[in-house]
């Protein structure tokens, strides 16, 4: 069950929050033994719906763990208490997901355990990245930079995932609108017009008008042969992607995919230059970086690239040695990682490659963002051209004959 609860810890200070006991007589034990003197232990109805309904809601995104890790990062640069910071900032959480969450963390931190092993137990909102990070700064005793790095770090991936998105975003809209409109032309509209020109004995059709009677007839009448074979088709397809095999072909798509592919490649690029200058920053052994980066790139291909440099730095080679054999890899980046390796500024010259893809991925997504709208425009126009061709010639025809 779950209790909501009011306490007063050893300092007199009232604490509110929830607890999972399995009666009201453990809930209070539970309390008495964190020191706490309860002053109000009421048991929370659990409405199935509303609480799921409520925890989709209050979902905690990486704007909320940005906006924890910053000012947790204030708090213990202000020497207060780990503990106490986390218990004050769970408190002012506006979702409720979330200050479970940081309560949670707030009483393991209490109860001895150190901040990375109490975040550790929330994989889905702090990556093996953030644990490496804040762990580092623990051993240091540098964990408010460590956490500034983090905060500033997550900003700039989100970037990285908009602009991702973005570049897709438009294209896929318009494909999609496209293909509604024609599917409502098709079945709706054209079966009533292209009637006419038959029972009117229209001859001399022109033949787009000619294609378009045959895809209208052929889609009305195995329509829901179609339909059945598209959601298998799309089933099929999706079961595919999640394999490995799967999403290794559809990440190699990505960034070969013409034009977007080359935006794309770039961010990737920067994710990896940012991931990896930033923990090698934080002090993490290059073996343990290099893996991490590997988690965090989000593409497959990258991924191997990345795990194969880290077999080879740990058999004595270096990471540019791997990054030369593969074409994903540009060779500015490859020299500019083999320049840093030599002078022994790795992290410096990573920090350069991440600004300077960012700044390219920039100015192509700019670029393409201007041409893909009239080249939208001139195949929608392209389209309707000869749409209105094949209906109006007929129309003048059957005209002519009456």
């Amino acid at each position: 069950m779950e209790f909501s609860y009011k306490a007063k810890d050893q300092l007199g200070e009232i604490l509110e929050g929830t607890i999972d006991a399995p009666d009201e007589t453990a809930a209070v034990d539970i309390l008495h033994d964190k020191g706490y003197v309860v002053l109000s232990l009421i048991p929370l109805k659990k409405d199935v719906f509303r609480s799921d309904v409520t925890e989709i809601l209050s979902r905690p995104n990486v704007k909320d763990v940005v906006v924890f890790t910053r000012q947790l990062s204030t708090l213990v640069d202000a020497d207060m208490p780990i503990s106490e910071g986390l218990r004050t900032l769970a408190r002012q959480m506006e979702k409720p997901a979330f200050r479970k969450v940081i309560t949670e963390v707030s009483e393991a931190v209490e109860a001895g355990s150190s901040l990375s092993i109490a975040l550790s137990k929330y994989p889905r909102l702090f990556s093996s990245f953030y644990i490496k990070l804040v762990q580092s700064g623990e051993v240091s005793g540098k964990l408010h930079e460590s956490l500034l790095y983090l905060a500033d770090y997550l900003e700039k991936s989100q970037s990285i995932n908009s602009k991702i998105r973005g570049a897709l975003a438009y294209p896929i809209f318009v494909l999609f609108a496209l293909v509604a409109v024609t599917l409502i032309m098709v079945i709706y509209v054209l079966p009533q017009l292209l009637t006419i020109f038959e029972e009117a004995g229209v001859e001399g059709l022109p033949l787009t008008t000619r294609i378009l009677i045959w895809v209208t007839d052929f889609i009305n009448t195995y329509l829901y042969f179609l339909v059945l074979g598209l959601l298998v088709l799309t089933y099929s397809s999706w079961t595919w992607i999640r394999t490995p095999g799967g999403r290794a072909w559809l990440d190699n798509a990505k960034i070969k995919f013409p034009s977007l592919g080359v935006v794309i490649r770039n961010l990737y690029l920067a994710r990896i230059a940012e991931s990896l200058s930033t923990l090698i920053k934080a002090g993490i052994p290059i073996l343990d970086a290099i893996r991490i980066t590997s988690e965090l790139v989000g593409n497959e291909n990258y991924k191997k690239i990345m795990l194969a440099a880290e077999d080879n730095v740990r058999g004595g080679g270096t990471i540019s040695e791997v990054f030369i054999k593969y074409e994903e890899m540009p060779p500015l980046f490859t020299s500019m990682v083999a320049i840093g390796e030599k002078t022994g500024k790795l992290d410096f010259m990573l920090g350069h490659i991440s600004k300077f893809y960012k700044s390219e991925s920039d100015t192509t997504i700019d670029s393409i963002s201007q041409l893909i709208e009239p080249i939208l425009v001139l195949i929608l126009g392209f389209g309707v051209a000869i749409l209105v061709s094949s209906i109006l010639l007929p129309i003048y025809n059957l005209v002519g004959i009456a």
